[in-house]
């Protein structure tokens, strides 16, 4: 069974501890452990959650299989993308599965939830950054009709950076 809601600020422990462990699943060898460990520490504190899941601008839904929670998403309505000047679009700012639910295919059912908001909210389209050795995560995105329209450099730490591609998905 699937289930998607709509997280706040008491979700700030469980929010802390899945964006932490996603994020060391997706990105942990793209850097050196001190690169990703400071990474880590400085955003998915439960302070900088609950900080983020305060913010009206941010939209988290967390994705719960079996009533387990298995990932969560970030979009920020009427955000600027880098790389077009189509306006307003939704900045597609987090989107995460735990490893061990990959095969269940949660992704798409975040993914299609953040565009029907998007579209709801009269936004043109969505982007997102996407970093270029992401290869999973480059076709589903493309599956889902997203086209690379520029690159952006992730600051992971002050001294390491990861190529991302910026993806557009316009409406």
């Amino acid at each position: 069974m699937i289930s998607i809601r709509r997280a706040d600020t008491s979700d700030a422990q469980a929010l802390s501890a899945i964006a932490a462990q996603t994020f060391i699943e997706s990105h942990g060898h793209s850097a050196g452990p001190a690169d990703i460990n400071k990474f880590i520490a400085d955003k998915y504190t439960v302070e900088t959650c609950r900080a983020d899941l305060a913010n009206p601008a941010n939209h988290y839904h967390f994705i719960y299989y079996n009533d387990r929670l298995a990932g969560f998403s970030n979009i920020i309505f009427s955000f600027p993308c880098i790389n077009s000047d189509l306006e307003p679009v939704t900045k597609l700012e987090r989107i995460y599965i735990l490893k061990e639910f990959y095969d269940q295919k949660l992704g798409h059912h975040l993914v299609n939830l953040d565009i029907e908001l998007a579209k709801t909210n009269g936004q043109k389209g969505i982007w997102l950054f996407v970093w270029k050795e992401n290869e999973r995560a480059i076709r589903f995105y493309t599956k889902h009709g997203f086209k690379p329209v520029g690159s952006f450099d992730y600051r992971i730490s002050p001294t390491h950076t990861n190529p991302n591609h910026v993806m557009l998905l316009e409406f």
